[in-house]
């Protein structure tokens, strides 16, 4: 369910964009707009493993430096049958983890210093369970989709803006635009696609902690874990960027002023409760 669900609101987001770009400038700035965001697609998608382990300002760790964190990971992508990602450490004290890397052949996972010394290795057995589903799931590419149209969304947008700011009309389509049609556009599709995006960004959440639960053949450990980390989070602040904050467990900022609106992960109660619950068994 979870994955039909991402691919419909992928969906809706790719024809968002086109849709800003047809009204905008008619089908050839539809086809701009498809550009845009296949650009950013694939910056993003090329250089997100080097670009999120530099920003967590991650550093390899070797089997002998860390056995057993080696050893779980071994374990775990050996029942899976896939590779074994690059493993590293960031400084960071808050307890948090994340994935990253184009697919399975390119991939690293990274925990914080905080999670290591605040979880047990049973705990933490679960969070690299869920990253791996990540991995393995290829979501950090479906992330990094959802991203590059979203900000190609928000190019054209602002591109609008400016235009409209200079009187500039669009004939693009065989006739004016509506000048009213095109601020609500510039108003309102940033904001969708805002919306879809944390909203896969939830759904993948949902299915890598299931995922995960599959793995292990239970979802204890990693609600467990999802308890410890999310008390951490709200209580150790983390300079992470908010541009990587999404690729996190949990969320590592601590911002409510919208509620859940535009989070990028579901509620830790909400996740924990499924966990608990055999839901993942469905």
């Amino acid at each position: 369910m979870n994955n039909l669900k991402t691919a419909a609101l992928l969906a809706g987001l790719g024809g968002l964009c086109m849709a800003v770009g047809y009204l905008l400038a008619g089908p050839s700035g539809m086809t701009i707009g498809l550009l845009i965001g296949l650009g950013m697609c694939g910056a993003s998608y090329w250089g997100s493993e080097k670009l999120a382990l530099r920003s967590a300002q991650a550093i390899p760790v070797s089997a002998e430096q860390m056995p057993q964190y080696h050893q779980i990971v071994q374990d775990l992508c050996r029942c899976v049958n896939m590779p074994k990602p690059g493993l590293y450490v960031s400084k960071n004290p808050q307890p948090n983890a994340f994935a990253t890397g184009r697919n399975p052949h390119h991939a690293a996972v990274c925990v914080t210093e905080g999670l290591l010394q605040t979880l047990t290795w049973e705990e933490i057995q679960g969070v690299l369970a869920h990253e791996l589903s990540h991995v393995r799931n290829r979501d950090i590419l479906i992330g990094s989709v959802a991203a590059a149209i979203a900000m190609g969304i928000t190019f054209a947008a602002s591109m609008a803006r400016w235009a409209l700011i200079f009187g500039g009309r669009s004939k693009g389509n065989g006739r004016d635009s509506n000048p009213l049609a095109a601020l609500l556009m510039m108003i309102l599709a940033p904001v969708a696609a805002a919306l879809i995006r944390s909203s896969i960004s939830r759904s993948r959440e949902y299915e890598a902690d299931a995922s995960a639960a599959r793995m292990l053949g239970t979802g204890e450990s990693l609600a467990r874990a999802l308890e410890k980390l999310e008390s951490g989070a709200q209580r150790i602040p983390s300079n992470v960027n908010p541009a990587e904050a999404s690729a996190y467990i949990v969320n590592p900022l601590r911002s409510e002023m919208l509620g859940n609106l535009f989070s990028t992960h579901p509620p830790a109660a909400d996740r924990i409760a499924r966990l608990r619950s055999n839901s993942w068994l469905g």
